[in-house]
């Protein structure tokens, strides 16, 4: 199995298990059921973490994702059923459909990774925020490859203006530099998310000192990277916790995430609080305190920008899926009549 390096039986409270999670299993125990916590999930089969140790299962008829805890009958390794989530990560799904894809599932915190080796776009950082917000997990940044920054704490400041109640720490896994602060931070079960090249997979060797994540070389021109992890797999660390290696993102679509922008732009909520109208768009409107800070130097106009973008976004997406639920609802009640007019057709008969 290769997202669980020992056959030995683990202690499952250090993959996350508590009494919460083992109160609601109760009926599942009652049945003869394990729990099981997803490590790994390909075509149909997922490597799973037992108390009895790692085995691979079947998960016909579920969805399951890396991070969630499941009910398995040890009789034909087949998963039965998936507790209910903490947190999840959602995102739109890649063909822009109105369904979101689950990236991680009851994690407790998200490592949002920028790499120092290339420009920093602060609405890319923005957008990963308010995924990672969104999740209910709480999000900390890390500037990986600090080596390579001329400035790493003026890269911390500037990312910091942009990640408002988020931790942002510098580190470099070739040198050492802020690995213990990384480590101290990311706690409990934690996710790794960025784009290619963003160094999430050394960041993970590092935390787990050892080699267990594939590594791939950047373009030097742009500090994009292959996607050398191409499936999300779970990992515990040597400290306690686990880690969640993720592909690299190319493209993160909202997926109805109004808290997580709310969250990732609490500055601009902040000042919005002291408009004179409760209903203001910030653009022209008297008395508008959003306008006013970036007026001051107290806001980044840039702020406000990525804030609208992404609200329309967020907008497009919950439309779309309103649209579809709306679809659904339709095509029952037409299946529906469909049934009763048979129904009366053949009572007409008889």
């Amino acid at each position: 199995m290769s997202s669980i390096s020992s056959s030995r039986a683990p202690d499952l409270a250090a993959y996350g298990w508590d009494d919460a999670f083992e109160s609601s299993f109760t009926h599942h125990r009652a049945d003869g059921l394990l729990p099981a916590r997803i490590a790994r999930v390909d075509r149909g089969q997922c490597d799973v973490v037992t108390e009895h140790g790692p085995l691979r299962a079947t998960s016909t008829g579920l969805s399951p994702c890396t991070g969630d805890w499941a009910a398995l009958d040890q009789r034909d390794r087949a998963l039965t059923a998936l507790l209910p989530r903490r947190t999840a990560m959602i995102r739109s799904s890649s063909s822009r459909r109105s369904q979101g894809q689950v990236l991680a599932a009851n994690m407790d915190t998200v490592a949002v990774t920028v790499s120092l080796a290339a420009p920093i776009v602060l609405g890319r950082v923005e957008r990963l925020l308010a995924l990672a917000w969104e999740s209910g997990a709480r999000p900390v940044v890390v500037l990986t490859k600090a080596d390579l920054s001329d400035d790493p704490d003026a890269a911390v400041a500037e990312v910091s203006t942009a990640a408002p109640g988020a931790d942002v720490l510098a580190v470099s896994a070739d040198t050492g530099h802020g690995l213990d602060v990384a480590a101290a931070a990311l706690t409990g079960t934690v996710v790794l998310i960025g784009p290619s090249g963003a160094g999430k997979s050394t960041l993970g060797n590092a935390l787990l000192g050892t080699e267990a994540l594939a590594v791939g070389a950047v373009r030097e021109q742009d500090g994009k990277g292959r996607h050398t992890t191409v499936h999300r797999e779970l990992i515990a660390l040597p400290g306690g916790g686990v880690l969640i290696d993720t592909p690299g993102l190319r493209g993160v679509g909202l997926w109805d995430s109004e808290d997580g922008l709310q969250q990732a732009f609490a500055d601009i909520e902040e000042f919005a609080a002291g408009c004179r109208f409760g209903d203001c768009a910030h653009r022209s409107e008297p008395g508008c305190a959003v306008l006013a800070a970036i007026e001051s130097g107290a806001l980044p106009a840039r702020r406000l920008e990525s804030y609208r973008k992404l609200l329309r976004e967020n907008e497009w997406i919950a439309s779309r899926s309103d649209a579809r639920m709306r679809a659904e609802r339709e095509n029952q009640r037409k299946a529906l009549t469909r049934s009763l007019r048979k129904t009366y057709q053949l009572r007409g008969k008889g």
